[in-house]
């Protein structure tokens, strides 16, 4: 495969050199093309430069914006797209209008800097201005929710389309994104919150939730009739659909003490014979065994590592994915939490989401390593991106059971439409319908979509990241120059 010759305006590399580099990376490794960094001015396949005048010898040109690039904290969403198209799907449906495209015979220009638009959602520039509740979790702007930002994945969209330009502008057929010939690809997750009950305190719960409909459930669950051990139920219904998950344990026991006082990490014990049988049956079986770190992990490297230890020891397995227990990051600065997962030896994490919407939190659909401002450097971890979480639909009062589906199923396509990546987080104890009515019914149609559709590699998160990692490391064997930050 042929690299793309690609050159990088030399005013950017005075002050954001690390975080262009990083953003191209990502970027061509999306699309699938190795590439060759060249002098400004020389012929070349793609020119990222400030004077349209320096891609006279480019097939593709794209206006940079040194402005932007020198304070990207300042902006906006309404600030980026003022006067623009909006951030959404529609880059890859109206290319030429989205990203201002003009075309002079066989070469392209591109007036809109979308490689700092790039920058600024994967790095989530704009969350820094939002409020945040005791958990860290963020309260999104009118603006966000009215455009519905988080579901359009307008990161991927930005690719997609350039990826269309690019295959327009005849720069050759990428690398496939995904085996097996399929578009899309997809992962089930599950954090494993409270897999036995408390059977004083459980009642109450779900009397909470149902009010006089859960009488008879809780009734049951009180007098030892029902419980949250659901995994064999779990295993037979993914085997229906020919899917293996991956379920992420927390490895420190918590406290109802705890809990009440702030820290609300689960009370199970990991090490115990009862766990060790069921982490030993489903990596026997296919599934993925993870990590589900402490709400408090990411506050110590020796605490975060300890953890993982303590569960490869009661999985007898290395553990290489990660979720946070409630998404629980750093609130003030969620990259160096990223920056902890490598530094513990993790391949993957699957983060960074928000806690009350749907959609992706930074934009991407698609996995991509992150970057870390402070030391201007690539994170050697790969992030899935969360598409829905159970709870973001089935809590909400206005939506009935077929509008939760439907917007789970647009998600699922639009996923598709980005040859991008769906991940469903789906707690381990709500699969008794009795107890948690509709909350299976969700991922049900979910999966429903997906086997319908028939394009969607579906596979255990690790394996997925084994995917992205074994690709990137293909396609940088292939590369030369964009390495600043690495």
């Amino acid at each position: 495969m042929k690299p793309l010759r690609i050159s990088i305006a030399p005013e950017l590399r005075e002050f954001a050199g690390p975080a262009v580099d990083w953003v191209w990376r990502q970027c061509l490794t999306a699309i699938g093309y190795p590439w060759q960094e060249v002098s400004v001015g020389d012929p070349c396949d793609i020119a990222y430069v400030v004077d349209r005048d320096q891609a006279a010898q480019a097939q593709v040109g794209i206006a940079a914006a040194p402005l932007r690039w020198r304070e990207p904290a300042r902006y906006r969403l309404a600030t980026i797209t003022a006067g623009k198209a909006p951030l959404s799907i529609h880059f890859a449906e109206e290319v030429h209008n989205s990203l201002g495209i003009c075309s002079e015979g066989e070469r392209w220009w591109l007036s809109r800097d979308v490689i700092f638009d790039l920058f600024w959602l994967l790095t989530g520039q704009e969350e820094q201005h939002w409020s945040q509740d005791a958990h860290g979790f963020y309260t999104l702007p009118k603006l966000w929710l009215d455009q519905h930002v988080l579901e359009q994945a307008p990161a991927s969209a930005l690719i997609t389309a350039l990826a269309a330009l690019l295959q327009s502008a005849g720069l050759g057929a990428p690398l496939p994104r995904w085996p097996q010939g399929k578009r899309a690809a997809a992962a089930i997750t599950h954090d494993v919150d409270y897999p036995e009950v408390i059977r004083w305190l459980e009642p109450l719960r779900i009397l909470n939730r149902q009010r006089r409909q859960g009488v008879g459930p809780a009734w049951e669950v009180l007098s030892g009739q029902r419980d949250h051990w659901t995994f064999p139920r779990w295993m037979a219904f993914e085997e229906h659909y020919g899917v293996r998950s991956a379920f992420y344990f927390v490895a420190r026991q918590g406290s109802l003490l705890e809990y009440a006082r702030g820290t609300p990490d689960p009370f199970y014990d990991v090490t115990t014979p009862r766990f060790r049988t069921l982490l030993h049956t489903l990596i026997e079986g296919g599934w993925e065994v993870g990590m589900h770190a402490s709400y408090l992990a990411y506050a110590s490297r020796e605490r975060f590592a300890a953890e993982k230890q303590r569960l490869e020891q009661a999985a007898g397995v290395p553990v290489l994915g990660n979720r946070h227990h409630y998404w629980h990051v750093n609130p003030a600065e969620p990259a160096e939490t990223l920056q902890l997962h490598a530094e513990i030896g993790l391949l993957y994490d699957t983060s960074l989401t928000h806690d009350r919407y749907v959609g992706w939190r930074r934009g991407a659909s698609v996995p991509f390593y992150p970057f870390a401002p402070r030391s201007q450097k690539e994170i050697d971890v790969v992030q899935l991106p969360v598409a829905w979480m159970d709870a973001q639909l089935a809590q909400r009062s206005d939506l009935t059971q077929p509008q939760r589906d439907a917007i789970v199923c647009e998600l699922v396509d639009r996923a598709a439409a980005q040859q991008g990546l769906f991940v469903a987080n789906v707690h381990d104890y709500v699969f008794d319908e009795a107890l948690f009515p509709g909350w299976l019914a969700t991922l049900r149609a979910a999966l429903e979509r997906i086997t319908a559709r028939g394009d969607f590699w579906v596979a255990t998160p690790v394996t997925i990241a084994r995917h992205w990692i074994d690709r990137y490391q293909q396609l940088l064997t292939l590369s030369s120059g964009l390495q600043e930050g690495r």
